[in-house]
Formats: C-alpha cells, structure tokens, sequence
C-alpha cells in the first residue's frame, strides 16, 4: 500500500495540500482573531474557506466560526467590516452608536488595527520557525565543510579559477560557514559577480565567479532555474554530518533558516524585476497541491517542512503594500499616522478596487504557469 503511495504521489496530492494549507490559514488568521480579542475589537467571523458555509457555530462572545466551500485561504470579519478583506462598511458605521463605535475595526485605535493586522504575517513566521526548531531538536541538521572536491569542467567555478580543495571563506565578505551556504547564496545571483574568498596551500585567495543561470530537474522531474558555479563536495573530504542542537540552539538555527527563505525570496523577487529570471517559475495552488502531494512521498517531516517555506512565504505575500492584503492596510495606517486622519471613503473604496484587480490578476498569471507547466 505504501508502495503505491510513494509511487503514485497525486494518490497524496488533495490530503497532503489540504493539511499544509489548513495549517497555514489557521494560524494566521488566528494571529488576526487573538490580537483583535485582545484589543476589544468585536469579531464577527472567523472562517477556513471562502464562499457558503458548510458547518460551523456561534460562540459565546458572538463570533461565527465556519468551514466555508472553497478552501483556497480563510478570513477574520471584524465589526464593521463589509467583507472578508476588511474593507470598511462606511455606510454601516454611520448607523453605529457612538459608544459601539470603539467594538468596531475602524474604531479602534491606530496602534490596535495596525497590532491586528501584523499579526496575521507574524504567526506564519513563528509558525515557520516553530516547525523548524521541532525538526532540528528531533533530528538535527544535515551538513557539510566548505571543501571543494570537484570542479566540473567548464564551469563559472572553473573559469574563475577555482581549484580541488580549496576551502570557501567567504562569498562578498559574508562568512561561510557551511557548503550549503554556498548554494544557497549562488543560486539567486545568476549573472551577477561573487566574491569567493577561499583558502589555498595556507594562503588567502579573492576569486571573481559568475554563477550561470542554469536549468535543472529536482527529484520529481519538476524544472526549475538556479544561479550554479559547478562545485561539489563528497561525503569523506566534507565531513558530511548530522548537527544536533540544545533547545536554544535549535530557536536560533530555525531563526536564522526562517530568516534565509525571506532573504531568498526578496532575491528572486529581485530577478524578476531586472529580468535575471522567468517569472513561469511564479507558482499557484495547482503548483502548491502538486508540490505537497510529491513531499508527502517524502515522508511526513518533509511535509512541515514544506508548511513552514509556504507559512513564510504567505507571510511576505501578505505584507506586500496592496490593497486587499495586510501590508496594504498597514500601508494605509502609515498614511493615517503621517496625515492625523485616515483615508476618504472614496480613496479606500478605489484603492481597494485596484488592489483586488492586482491579486487576481496575480492568481490567474500564476494558475496558467501551473497549468503550463503540467501539460509541458
């Protein structure tokens, strides 16, 4: 039965999606619910899904908690919200007595909304680093010296003068501490000219390396491009081991990994700006539920660690500084402060038009590059 699991990963692709993405969702919009309680804002809702209700129940403090039809996200409803992306209900809030008013969302003080809204991006950072810090301290960490053992010919390692057994110091003065360090590094600088500083016969080298954009095929056949400089290290010449870590150690570590995916992004982000990079490598949730139902052959620790890259990454999806999303009302709160007065009804109600026209419009780019890339 297992065999056919691992073999067949689109067998795991719905459960294994739907565990990653129920995770994530429950634990940002539980960030917004729990700072909005604290904050005494009244919440009307607190919804896995979008669209009819399936199932759900009223508490006792008068919140709706639901599991809605299309389970592609969740939303926290505030009083005097008019939908589930927190556009204000104008014309609801001028019928609101004055002493409900402070229940309210916008009623509440500048420092409360903005203290609910970060929260939301908040937890799926401490997610990430909770599901981290649990893999490290339950099975260590996987790593190798920074040795080179092979050069590949005609590699941008080769062509800058990299030799067999040279010991990476540094890349553009930024210590090395790890092989993986390296990879990491590299892969997002296609084109762009790294500072290798190694060790050689005792002596200290600066080597000038150029990593090439180069297609590659992970496990599961799926394509992806990478900045390489065609170096590897083995299992003997690299001390290749297992880390374990104290209960701090492990915090920290999972920190700093956490910290190493949002680096990343904005570096990829950075590609695709100035064009290093295709954007067909922009993934939707067709890609996502592909991605997770070929971890989950993995096994079930690849699987959170696959949750926590994707609780980073919506994270930082949501702090972007558009409408609709909470970066774009924190972006909103930081008008307010600079302005003492919040934004006009008709400004809000265009901006978060244009805001909601960006993130379909980004839906529907990064569904036709899954759809693209299945039939490729």
């Amino acid at each position: 039965m297992m065999d056919a699991l691992t073999s067949n990963p689109w067998v795991l692709t719905l459960p294994a999606f739907l565990l990653v993405i129920s995770l994530i969702v429950f634990i940002h919009e539980m960030g917004h619910y729990l700072v909005g309680r604290w904050s005494g804002i009244r919440i009307l809702a607190f919804s896995f899904g979008f669209g009819p209700e399936l199932v759900g129940f009223t508490d006792k403090h008068g919140t709706r908690w639901k599991i809605s039809a299309v389970p592609l996200g969740g939303y926290v409803r505030f009083y005097g919200d008019a939908d589930a992306a927190s556009t204000p209900d104008f014309d609801a809030l001028k019928d609101i007595p004055e002493a409900e008013r402070a229940k309210t969302f916008m009623g509440a003080k500048l420092w409360k909304r903005a203290a609910t809204v970060a929260a939301g991006p908040i937890a799926n950072f401490i997610l990430a680093i909770v599901i981290l810090t649990g893999i490290f301290l339950a099975f260590g960490k996987f790593v190798s010296d920074p040795i080179v053992t092979t050069v590949n010919p005609g590699s941008a390692a080769e062509i800058a003068g990299v030799h067999k057994g040279d010991y990476l110091l540094a890349l553009d003065g930024t210590k090395v501490e790890t092989f993986d360090d390296v990879r990491r590094y590299v892969s997002v600088r296609p084109g762009i000219p790294v500072t290798l500083t190694v060790r050689r016969d005792g002596a200290q080298l600066d080597l000038q390396v150029v990593p090439k954009l180069t297609e590659i095929k992970d496990q599961f056949g799926n394509k992806m491009e990478l900045g390489i400089i065609g170096i590897l290290t083995s299992k003997d010449e690299g001390n290749m081991r297992i880390v374990s870590f104290s209960p701090t150690g492990a915090v920290v570590e999972a920190t700093k990994e956490t910290w190493n995916i949002v680096t990343g992004t904005f570096d990829y982000i950075g590609n695709l700006i100035t064009g290093r990079m295709k954007a067909d490598q922009l993934g939707g949730p067709i890609r996502v539920a592909q991605t997770s139902g070929q971890v989950a052959t993995l096994g079930f620790v690849a699987l959170l660690h696959l949750a926590a890259v994707l609780s980073v990454s919506i994270g930082l999806l949501n702090l972007m500084p558009v409408p609709v999303l909470d970066g774009g009302h924190l972006l909103f709160y930081a008008i307010e402060a600079f302005r003492g007065k919040p934004l006009g009804e008709v400004a809000q109600g265009v901006a978060f038009r244009i805001g909601m026209a960006l993130v379909l419009s980004l839906m529907v780019f990064a569904t036709w590059n899954d759809i693209t890339s299945l039939l490729g």
